[in-house]
């Protein structure tokens, strides 16, 4: 069984010198001794070079992109062009622990995995292979873009088995329109002159003002608040309410105290509580979603599209579809807009990200794959510039143009196939733009331009609508994210990426409580009039019995390992 800890800093810096050394020297090195008994290939160790003959490998995801060949996008195939690699992805939606158990008790895998929150499970199992000397042999690249990410993407055991999607290239550009988790739609703003709208009673009085006014959208009941809380997998869209709504950024079931760096659990605060009170509040006067805890992600998106939903919490990386279909449909008053909604008006929001590194999201080689050296000279072939943009921007003067001041910028009908959801599919966008070895998205070229294309301030402003810019100009505001608090740096951010070995007392808390929370939600949002409070103790009751305390540990010794450079 390997140990998925990650390397103490001092031990990570001197693997990421060997690294580097190595992509500096002759390629007749040894290296780092890994246990890969995968590396067969066609290729000459006296020239390094590799075969470029056709070759498809597999690719596997949790999600629900659609299955593809890759070479039938266009990004895909001019990256097959490049190197003769092709890739069969396959995208699972539904509970990710149960597929990668089938994959682990099967003993057969996918040539890479993308394994989300299954990573420990797929290392306990010896899943992926180290990648260490592919690396140094094949990867100047790889060793250019995550060379100062190494000692938090390296194992204990000396190894490194995953490239994660967050490596920051050239400085830190924030997204100008980035927002939080709680979304209104825009023509109750509009409806009311454009209140301000901070607390969570103001926004849910918002809501139920305007159904009562106008209860149905084109013969259908309106839907006052909806949550994307029934898709396997998404549930943390609900339980993360409390830590938002209390002033605290994205750090999954903990909210880490600025000063002193402890981590405590929401879960059983009154925070919570609070939280699950207005839901169960809002189902008593009709204007909670029924199907909060029940709709998969396709039927909850399908609502949203419909015009009738007045108010939801969901991500936007969860609902981007949704946001698409609705802004090409072109009635601006019946698209949404996310705001800093917090609990009372003493409270900062932190929605906005503050600059991070995720390490326990990647991509890693299978001990199952065929060609490990093909793949990571794909992978390294990747992330030169020149592919990283193709794989955000896409080809210049076809779905990009370069100004007389050499700024990437898009024309009416470009960013119109940006926006398009098919169109993403088949130029390949919808495959390629997060779930590989990349840049991060805050990424900045040396040229200046923005890695993002929505990061670019030119590609932003095209991109407003005159319902944007009319929504902005009441506000008084430039972007979407002028709504919102500026980022507060966090050294630790995001703490929901700290490793929890598997069946460790930290993973199985985890799990227990997640379970709780799942179990008792749903009661406590859809209880009958007068129970809250006993389903809220009998919830506690439950809770009480497991660690908390001993959790709570745990994450503040992390945190703080954090905070003194020890990842």
């Amino acid at each position: 069984m390997r140990n998925k800890k990650w390397l103490p800093t001092s031990l990570a810096v001197v693997t990421a010198v060997s690294l580097l050394l190595a992509g500096c020297s002759s390629n007749n090195g040894e290296g780092a001794k890994t246990n890969n008994t995968n590396s067969s290939s066609a290729t000459d160790e006296k020239t390094e070079e590799v075969s470029t003959d056709p070759v498809t490998f597999s690719y596997f995801a949790f999600g629900t992109n659609k299955d593809v060949l890759a070479s039938e996008t266009t990004i895909g195939k001019i990256l097959q062009e490049q190197t003769g690699v092709d890739w069969k992805m396959e995208f699972v939606a539904g509970d990710p622990t149960t597929k990668a158990g089938v994959m682990i008790a099967g003993g057969a895998y996918p040539d890479v995995i993308s394994p989300v929150g299954e990573l420990a499970m797929l290392l306990d199992a010896e899943a992926l292979i180290p990648l260490n000397d592919l690396i140094e042999k094949h990867g100047p690249n790889i060793k250019r873009v995550y060379g100062p990410y190494m000692d938090k993407i390296t194992n204990e055991d000396g190894n490194i088995y995953i490239l994660p999607f967050t490596a920051n290239i050239g400085g830190y550009l924030t997204d100008p329109d980035a927002g939080s988790s709680i979304w209104i739609q825009r023509r109750v703003l509009k409806e009311f002159g454009y209140p301000k709208v901070k607390t969570l009673d103001q926004y849910f009085e918002l809501i139920e003002k305007y159904q009562a006014k106008y209860p149905t959208v084109d013969g259908k009941d309106t839907i006052g608040y909806a949550t994307f809380a029934g898709e396997p997998g998404q549930f943390y869209t609900v339980t993360n309410a409390p830590m938002h709504l209390a002033g605290y950024p994205n750090d999954g079931n903990v909210m880490v105290d600025m000063k002193t760096h402890e981590a405590k659990l929401y879960q059983g605060t009154d925070y919570e509580k609070q939280w699950l009170q207005s839901l169960y509040e809002m189902n008593l006067k009709g204007l909670l979603d029924p199907e909060s805890f029940t709709a998969n992600g396709d039927q909850f998106k399908a609502k949203l599209t419909s015009g009738r939903v007045l108010g939801f919490s969901g991500y936007t990386w969860q609902i981007g579809d949704a946001i698409n279909n609705l802004k090409k449909a072109g009635n601006d008053d019946l698209r949404y807009v996310s705001l800093p909604i917090v609990f009372d008006e003493s409270i900062t929001d932190a929605y906005m990200d503050p600059p991070s590194f995720v390490n326990n999201r990647g991509l890693g080689i299978s001990v199952s794959a065929k060609d490990p050296v093909r793949i990571i000279k794909y992978w390294d072939n990747l992330l030169t510039d020149e592919n990283q943009k193709l794989v955000q921007w896409g080809e210049k003067d076809v779905t990009y143009s370069v100004n007389e001041k050499g700024r990437y910028v898009m024309s009416d009908e470009q960013l119109a196939n940006r926006n398009d959801n098919e169109y993403k599919r088949k130029y390949g966008w919808a495959y390629f733009d997060y779930e590989w070895p990349r840049y991060g998205d805050n990424s900045v070229y040396e040229d200046g331009n923005a890695h993002r294309p929505f990061s670019q301030p030119e590609v932003a402003n095209i991109n407003y609508t005159d319902g944007d810019r009319a929504l902005l100009d009441a506000y008084g505001i430039a972007t979407f994210s002028d709504f919102f608090a500026k980022p507060v740096e966090r050294p630790w951010y995001p703490a929901w990426s700290i490793e929890k070995e598997q069946n460790s007392p930290e993973d199985i808390f985890n799990q227990k409580a997640a379970d709780l929370q799942q179990k008792y939600y749903p009661k406590l949002a859809l209880a009958p009039e007068g129970q809250f409070d006993s389903v809220w103790n009998d919830y506690l009751k439950e809770f009480g019995k497991l660690d908390a305390a001993g959790f709570e540990a745990f994450m503040t010794a992390k945190v703080k390992d954090r905070v003194a450079g020890k990842w």
